[in-house]
């Protein structure tokens, strides 16, 4: 169990987790119509965290590093993770990704465009991804390409 002194020298000292508590309280601001606040708090997250953070955002999330991220998704699932100096956002047009559960972004990936990230997929470093993701893979490169499947690897490991 966490106890409260833990809770606090966490949010004292740790910086990714101060600014994903300033990003929920953001949310919450603007999921209860206080624009005001919400946009001050936004502000805040760019200015003392150099964070652009936006869009429908699961529980879970954790940024590595939050300086010179930018991340405005439709959706992002549920524990997923973003290591630093990442962009996820629009490419041409007024479209952002959607990712699945458990999806990790590697350092200075780039998602752009209205694309699908499905579940449990790993972006690798500095890679672009610019095309929908299937479940399970791991993508590298750019532009991103498939570098191997779930499913694929654990047909061919043996366990024997």
């Amino acid at each position: 169990m966490l106890s409260w002194r833990l809770l606090i020298t966490l949010l004292i000292r740790h910086m990714p987790l101060r600014a994903m508590a300033w990003y929920r309280l953001a949310a919450w601001c603007k999921q209860k119509r206080i624009p005001f606040f919400a946009g001050l708090i936004y502000r805040h997250l760019y200015s003392r965290f150099g964070l652009e953070i936006d869009g429908d955002i699961g529980g879970g999330l954790y940024i590595a590093h939050t300086v010179g991220t930018v991340i405005a998704v439709q959706k992002m699932g549920q524990n997923c993770s973003v290591i630093a100096a990442v962009t996820i956002g629009m490419r041409n047009q007024w479209e952002f990704p959607r990712l699945g559960d458990e999806v990790f972004v590697g350092a200075g990936a780039r998602v752009l465009g209205g694309i699908e990230i499905g579940d449990q997929v790993k972006i690798g470093a500095n890679a672009v991804v610019v095309h929908d993701v299937p479940v399970g893979a791991t993508v590298v490169g750019i532009p991103a390409r498939p570098l191997a499947y779930q499913a694929e690897l654990h047909q061919r490991i043996s366990y024997e």
